[in-house]
């Protein structure tokens, strides 16, 4: 009996485990190592768009999330008085076949994690990794910062925009970008919003300067509403305003948000364990691969996260490169094949993610007001023109005919 091709697949993140699924799937063995110790309850909030639902329901993990989470079902605009200047993303189940879907990213990743135990997919953690080493006729080896090592017949770079497989795989080349905006986040009660219900819409506001949203992610009463707010970084990085004490911070956060329409205030006053992260996006890499090594996922194209696009990428990469791995063709092919079909919708998606960050930045008070017409005259326009982000099925044969429509 021929030996099974074996993988080493770097990060524990989102791609990591659903990529090691795939390829079990595909035939093929997957080992997964991940930097940090195993941990639960880490992250912020997030939205799995219907795009990325198709490749939870093909793990069968969609109802699940669906019950721990909670359907959006609708993105509601407003200015910073509070009137409302659009919706988009309305009756995304039945115009996409899976709805869209808030949830903790924690409690994503904690059922891919198990899914992936119950694969038997290796499951590494503490496993930092610091070289690759790639001979011919020899396997590849991971060698990882407390001196182990592992061997396989590929490797796959899953971790993340800050990847060391990508330094690797393009010695000296691109470095993630900053994009100027900090991103603070994190969750309350429901019940800081009780008397302003919002049932199964998110709700997100632009300011002169900056953007707030808010809306429900899971069905937990002490903390299932996630909240976010991204604003300019006028000269102060997230590591400094992580160097804060968290009174500091929301201190910070309601200074900035003076004046805007409740309950932003008061969600701000009850916020918790806030989160700081920078807003970094890869544009574009000159190649996916080396040799027996693959990047997917944020390793590949980190998108900023105002398209609401980046975890269901990274579930689309997964899915796409094991059913690629089942046509048993040669690696140099299969990973070619893989780049050129991903790249043209991974590369437009971060290109509109920049640009809609673009709205978030300083405005006039002019300028601000100007925007805001513009919005409300223009989404109903927009809604129409993001029907080709959601519209893409990974389980298709041949999607990339529609990656850059």
């Amino acid at each position: 009996m021929s030996r099974r091709p074996r993988a080493l697949v770097i990060g524990g993140g989102i791609a990591g485990p659903v990529t090691a699924i795939f390829l079990k799937k595909a035939g093929i063995d997957a080992e997964l190592f991940e930097a940090w110790p195993y941990s639960t309850g880490i992250g912020g909030g997030l939205q799995i768009a219907p795009n990325g639902m198709h490749v939870l329901a093909e793990l069968g993990l969609a109802d699940e999330m669906i019950r721990r989470g909670s359907v959006a079902e609708s993105f509601d605009f407003h200015s910073r008085s509070g009137a409302h200047l659009g919706s988009l993303n309305q009756n995304m189940r039945q115009r996409f076949g899976q709805p869209a879907v808030n949830m903790c990213r924690a409690t994503l990743t904690e059922a891919l994690i198990d899914r992936a135990w119950c694969e038997s997919v290796e499951l590494r953690f503490e496993k930092r990794l610091v070289a690759i080493e790639d001979r011919a006729d020899k396997p590849v080896v991971a060698h990882f910062a407390d001196g182990s090592f592992a061997e396989g017949d590929f490797v796959i770079g899953a971790d993340g925009v800050h990847s060391a497989v990508r330094a690797h795989v393009i010695p000296d080349g691109p470095k993630p970008f900053d994009t100027g905006l900090i991103g603070f986040g994190g969750f309350v009660s429901r019940s800081v919003i009780a008397d302003a219900p919002i049932g199964q819409r998110v709700a997100t506001t632009f300011g002169q300067s900056g953007f707030f949203g808010y809306g429900v992610c899971s069905s937990d009463e002490n903390g299932g509403v996630m909240w976010w707010s991204t604003q300019p970084s006028h000269g102060v990085d997230a590591a400094a305003f992580r160097a804060m004490s968290q009174d500091a911070i929301r201190r910070h956060l309601l200074d900035f948000h003076t004046g805007w329409h409740d309950p932003i205030p008061r969600i701000l006053e009850a916020a918790e364990n806030i989160v700081v992260t920078a807003t970094l996006d890869v544009a574009t890499l000159p190649t996916w691969s080396r040799q027996r090594t693959l990047l997917i996922g944020d390793a590949a194209h980190a998108t900023s996260p105002h398209a609401g696009q980046g975890a269901s990428l990274a579930l689309e990469d997964a899915m796409r490169l094991g059913r690629l791995m089942q046509n048993r063709q040669g690696l140099g092919v299969t990973f070619q094949n893989f780049e050129a079909e991903r790249r043209p919708r991974a590369e437009k998606i971060v290109a509109l993610a920049r640009r809609n960050g673009n709205s978030k930045r300083e405005f006039s008070a002019t300028g601000a007001w100007i925007r805001d017409r513009m919005l409300k005259l223009l989404l109903p326009v927009t809604a129409k023109g993001m029907d080709w982000m959601y519209a893409y099925d990974p389980r298709a044969a041949e999607p990339s005919r529609r990656a850059a429509a």
